[in-house]
């Protein structure tokens, strides 16, 4: 019995896995249209087959309110549609413009060499054309603005521009304007087009503004200013007109646009962070602060003593320090009384190892120095200290900015003003140069300077003279002095040493 009921539970067993096999075997091996119960089923192909039929035949037109294919590929850039100047009726032109915007954000591939793909290069001149169609459209109709047509607008916008932006050929070293070729994006073809249409977008009279305001929102302008590390400078250029035209179209995001900014500054500050387009941002800088009213606002002295000075430290200062000077410039103009707080910032950042910053800071300084005031030159005795020691620079081209700085009228007007001072701070510097310093030009320029404050007062030319000689004189004894009491040190040490070891 027991034997017979184990016979059976095995037969059960193996007859329940040999089904499982069956059905499994059956799933691999069925015909295409038929299934393991004999039911027919859709292929692949078939599937297919039916999702090309629910597809609008080329040269027909999806809903206009409908969201973005997500499937729309390359090939679909190749749909013979008609030219949107061709269309019947208005609401026709709108539907084909729309039409055109999503196809227009397909991405072509310029990465990789497709010179034999015949469909990849067709798609890439129709994406053009397409391009330059709707900027013609955009400029010469006044009826193509709508909530949709907008969605489309900034779909196509988002698609193209705000990508990950092309490696840098030059490594972790960076890329030197001075000195490398900037990297030019080989997608250029299509993005000008694309920032030839924002641009046109922005200025344009034919949107209203709140319905405008629901698609461009502070992502967006933070999508724009990232854009700015592009090291295609011509890419950068676009992008300085397009923000600033956002800025003087779009009242109530430029506060924001300006914090935004100076965070893009304090990256740079604080992180010594690398960015290509400071220059850019500076330039679009320098036009707001000369629309500021005056009086000026705290939010931007502010702005002028903690991003505007700080960022005088960056590394790559040579690169956009004609831009920021210009800015700074701006300030004083608007409020001279602001000039002892940029000289003082100037001096705390002043570079000490870097001698062609330093020529950059002594060009700024004489800028600054144009539109001081005399109330204020009273403030900037500390400055003459630097200025005398830049003349002492043994680097030459240091030294011959700071003695250049009498060429200026302005500078040298107020140094004949107030010699009394300043003339003791600078002889030194003058006087060692005439004696030592190595460079030809820089003994002459000194020499000249000398025979000016020489003729202009000959009293306080002598007196300031004697003082430096007695004060020299003073200085070689109390160096004496020093020496003599250190030798008496040292030897008295050694006769205390010698009469332990006699002991």
């Amino acid at each position: 019995m027991q034997t017979n009921f184990l016979q059976k539970l095995k037969g059960k067993i193996n007859k329940s896995q040999t089904t499982k096999f069956e059905k499994i075997y059956q799933q691999h091996t069925a015909e295409p249209g038929v299934n393991s119960t004999g039911s027919t089923t859709t292929s692949n192909e078939e599937s297919k087959k039916k999702n090309k039929e629910k597809r609008p035949k080329q040269g027909t037109l999806a809903s206009p309110h409908a969201s973005p294919q997500k499937s729309m590929q390359t090939n679909d850039l190749l749909t013979q549609l008609p030219p949107i100047r061709d269309a019947a009726t208005q609401e026709k032109k709108k539907e084909l413009f729309i039409k055109k915007l999503y196809l227009c954000s397909i991405i072509c591939d310029f990465h990789n060499d497709v010179s034999f793909d015949k469909v990849e290069t067709l798609a890439r001149e129709r994406k053009r054309e397409i391009l330059v169609e709707l900027i013609d459209h955009l400029s010469t109709s006044r009826t193509w603005a709508s909530e949709d047509s907008l969605k489309a607008i900034i779909h196509m916008i988002n698609s193209n521009l705000f990508r990950p932006l092309p490696p840098s050929l030059y490594g972790e070293e960076g890329f030197d304007p001075e000195e490398d070729e900037p990297t030019h994006d080989p997608a250029w073809v299509h993005l000008q087009f694309v920032y030839e249409f924002l641009l046109r977008f922005i200025v344009s009279n034919n949107t209203d503004l709140k319905l405008l305001k629901k698609f461009i929102d502070r992502r967006f302008l933070l999508s724009i200013i990232d854009l700015f590390q592009s090291e295609d400078p011509r890419e950068r250029d676009y992008l300085k007109t397009i923000l600033h035209r956002i800025y003087g179209k779009f009242m109530h995001f430029r506060s924001f646009l300006r914090k935004a900014i100076s965070h893009a500054f304090f990256v740079v500050i604080y992180n010594q962070d690398k960015h290509n387009g400071l220059a850019e941002l500076l330039e679009i800088l320098g036009s707001i602060i000369n629309g500021f009213a005056t009086p000026l606002k705290e939010e931007h002295v502010s702005f002028l003593r903690s991003v505007l000075m700080p960022l005088h430290k960056a590394k790559e200062l040579g690169q956009f320090h004609a831009q920021l000077a210009y800015c700074v410039v701006q300030f004083i103009e608007k409020d001279p009384t602001l000039t002892s707080m940029v000289v003082s910032g100037l001096l705390k950042f002043w570079p000490i190892t870097s001698c062609s910053k330093e020529i950059l800071f002594l060009s700024e300084l004489e800028e600054v120095l144009e539109l001081t005031e005399q109330t204020q030159f009273l403030k900037l005795n500390p400055l003459f200290y630097r200025i005398a020691a830049c003349i002492g620079s043994t680097h030459f081209q240091v030294a011959e900015r700071a003695l250049f700085l009498w060429n200026n009228d302005t500078v040298a007007t107020f140094m004949s003003d107030h010699r009394q001072i300043i003339f003791p701070l600078l002889y030194p510097a003058l006087h060692n140069n005439l004696e030592t310093h190595w460079n030809t030009t820089v003994h002459q320029l000194t020499q000249h300077i000398m025979q000016q404050f020489k003729d202009m007062d000959g009293a306080l030319f002598e007196k300031v003279e004697k003082q430096f000689q007695t004060d020299k004189i003073k200085l070689r004894q109390n160096n004496y002095r020093k020496r003599k009491k250190k030798e008496e040190n040292r030897n008295g040490k050694h006769w205390r040493h010698a009469f332990k070891q006699k002991k």
